[in-house]
């Protein structure tokens, strides 16, 4: 079995790896319900206990698959989190737009983060997954990397009455804690500064390419605030490595960038061991890290990084590939 991490403030413990539910949900390429699910499987098999969802994810199709596979197991054997800040409007399927998910729900999607907005978008994921309760909500993609000049107005909403709404459904026992989704570092310590966060789940900014998000630990450690860790590979660079065409962030890597993991590579290979590896493990050799997400589309990548997770890597790696000019 995988071992398990707290997350003090939601009295939860979740599996320091766990299964991030984007790629089953047709993020980019398909990935028929079959495959899906034996994907689930697979995670499930490996000893992943905690799955993270979203509305966003497949415009529905996520949470409705997860669901699916989680009828006949165990719920209080596994802890499960989604997100908030969406709310999904049916529409003809010619009419859906393209949020980038293949054979997606058909849905159009609108930013809501008050407090009548996240409780809408909780009964909805109730439904598609067929639970009465939810272990964490993430208030999902708010702030200026998603925003822009509209982050000031969806922040009042958040503050004014959706943190109210979060604290009231976790009084009620609907769900057991709530934080952040977020690809932003300054947002956090936003939130951060009005009071305690029980979780962030902090995408591609505390990894081994890019550890923006440190400045995050001493007040986490603090707060109790966990951290659950996605986007370890960076949107590809560090599991491609610095291939024609390798991306960082959602774009083509720049060439300082594709430089840098080059680099990487070298110290990994030196010290007789992988970049996906060293990715994989980085952000657990800090106790404010609660999990580390894996997505996959189909058991055989999961099985490859779940194989990575094991493979050593001597400590100096993490302070020789230590990325100063991404700080």
């Amino acid at each position: 079995m995988i071992a398990t991490r707290p997350v003090p403030r939601a009295k939860l413990n979740l599996t320091e790896i766990g299964f991030g539910c984007a790629a089953i949900a047709g993020l980019y390429r398909a990935c028929p319900e079959d495959q899906a699910q034996a994907t689930l499987d697979a995670a499930w098999a490996a000893g992943i206990r905690y799955f993270d969802t979203a509305p966003f994810y497949g415009t529905g199709l996520s949470e409705q698959r997860l669901g699916q596979f989680l009828r006949g197991k165990p719920r209080d054997d596994v802890v499960i989190s989604t997100k908030v800040g969406r709310l999904l409007h049916p529409v003809a399927p010619e009419s859906a737009p393209d949020y980038g998910f293949v054979g997606a729900i058909p849905h159009e999607v609108t930013f809501d983060y008050t407090g009548n907005g996240i409780l809408r978008s909780v009964e909805g994921s109730l439904k598609r997954l067929g639970l009465d309760r939810i272990d964490i909500l993430y208030v999902h993609d708010i702030g200026p990397y998603a925003h822009g000049a509209d982050a000031p107005r969806h922040m009042v909403d958040l503050t004014v009455t959706g943190i109210a709404a979060l604290e009231r459904l976790k009084s009620e026992g609907t769900i057991k804690g709530w934080g952040l989704g977020v690809n932003e570092v300054a947002v956090c310590q936003e939130l951060m500064a009005r009071g305690p966060v029980d979780v962030i789940l902090m995408a591609g900014r505390y990894t081994l390419l890019d550890r923006r998000a440190e400045v995050l630990l001493p007040q986490a450690r603090r707060d109790g605030t966990a951290l659950v860790i996605g986007g370890v590979f960076n949107s590809g660079i560090l599991a491609t490595g610095p291939v024609h065409g390798a991306m960082f962030d959602y774009q083509p890597a720049s060439t300082e960038i594709l430089a840098r993991v080059a680099a990487m590579e070298g110290i990994a290979r030196a010290a007789g061991t992988s970049v996906i590896a060293a990715a994989l493990q980085f952000p657990l050799q800090v106790p404010e890290t609660a999990s580390v997400l894996l997505g996959a589309a189909d058991p055989e990548s999961l099985h490859r990084n779940l194989a990575a997770l094991r493979q050593p890597v001597p400590p100096e790696v993490w302070s020789q590939t230590e990325p100063h000019a991404l700080r």
